[in-house]
């Protein structure tokens, strides 16, 4: 009996290699058809359309950029004569020392840094804490707090009011009217909202009172660690919107040296108002030269503007898709 039952598991192991064969080959024959299968006509032409779009419109975006650099890395006189098509002419950095001699333009990079940081740390303190309150089912008056946002994305006071009120707050004319009114952002807040609804079930809470803990506890020891992609993207908004922004500054100020760089940049792109007297350390004898600079420092200004973006993108990218698709699921 014995040397039956060890005769069994030998005799049947040429069957089962001989289906794990079979099914192999049809595995691999069914994997050989579906290879052969070919793609309806119409998916091939929407894909060669769809490549066709995209090369065009990334062309149209990549282009001008690298046209810029490379206007502001050539010789005046190929950039004042057409000459510069792709890459740079005459390399040269000119434009870019020139530009660190001029005072305005020092001086508005430091504004500018001063306002993003600024409204990037108060904008997201503000949005994740109300986005967090009005995802909680049991904060009194919740639907009605919803309804009076949502009415200020639908109905805004506009400009004259909203310059009443900061001359009111007396902060006119100072750094406050550039951060203040830009801590705020209805479409960030509804974002936040909803990823919380997603990512922070009612159970977490319960389990965490259960524990003992506060709802400030629950917040900063659970809340906040799970929302690092939607902090990511909140900071990420803030910071490119008021660093791009110049609109306010055009409006609530009025002393030059409070001007952000997109304003002085503003006034030398549309007014021309860029003068070469205001160099420093540069000999007079240097100034005919200097104002040869004048459409070379346009592009070199436009680069230099776009580079703290460019430097922040990479460091947010790998949560930007996560805390954005997450936060705009319909809540």
């Amino acid at each position: 009996m014995k040397t039956q039952e060890r005769s069994e598991p030998v005799a049947a192991m040429p069957h089962d290699a001989e289906h794990r064969s079979r099914a192999t080959s049809r595995t691999s024959q069914g994997s050989a058809r579906a290879s052969k299968i070919r793609e309806p006509r119409s998916d091939r032409l929407l894909n060669m359309v769809s490549i066709v779009v995209l090369s065009a419109i990334a062309v149209s975006i990549v282009y001008p950029f690298v046209y810029i650099a490379s206007a502001s890395l050539s010789d005046p006189d190929a950039v004042n004569s057409g000459r510069v098509v792709l890459w740079p002419v005459g390399f040269n950095l000119d434009a870019y020392l020139a530009i660190l001699h001029y005072p305005d333009v020092v001086r508005g990079f430091v504004n500018s840094l001063i306002y993003s940081g600024s409204v990037m740390v108060l904008g997201t303190a503000i949005v994740i804490a109300g986005g967090y309150a009005l995802s909680r089912a049991d904060l009194p008056g919740r639907r009605l707090f919803m309804v009076l946002f949502v009415v200020t994305m639908l109905f805004s006071g506009g400009m004259i009011p909203l310059y009443l009120v900061i001359q009111r707050l007396g902060i006119l004319n100072t750094m406050w009217a550039m951060v203040l009114p830009s801590c705020m952002s209805v479409w960030q807040l509804i974002m936040t909202r909803t990823y919380f609804q997603v990512t922070v079930p009612k159970e977490l809470l319960e389990c965490s009172q259960l524990d003992g803990a506060t709802d400030f506890g629950f917040f900063f020891r659970i809340v906040v660690p799970l929302a690092k992609p939607l902090i990511a993207v909140n900071c990420l908004l803030f910071a490119v919107a008021t660093w791009n922004g110049y609109f306010n500054a055009l409006i609530y100020l009025n002393d030059p040296h409070l001007y952000p760089l997109q304003l002085v940049m503003r006034n030398i792109l549309l007014e021309n108002s860029y003068d070469p007297s205001k160099l420093t350390n540069v000999d007079p004898s240097r100034l005919v030269q200097a104002q040869q600079l004048a459409g070379k420092l346009k592009y070199a200004l436009i680069i230099i503007a776009s580079i703290p973006p460019l430097v922040a993108y990479p460091f947010v990218q790998k949560h930007f898709v996560k805390g954005m698709m997450i936060g705009s699921l319909k809540g």
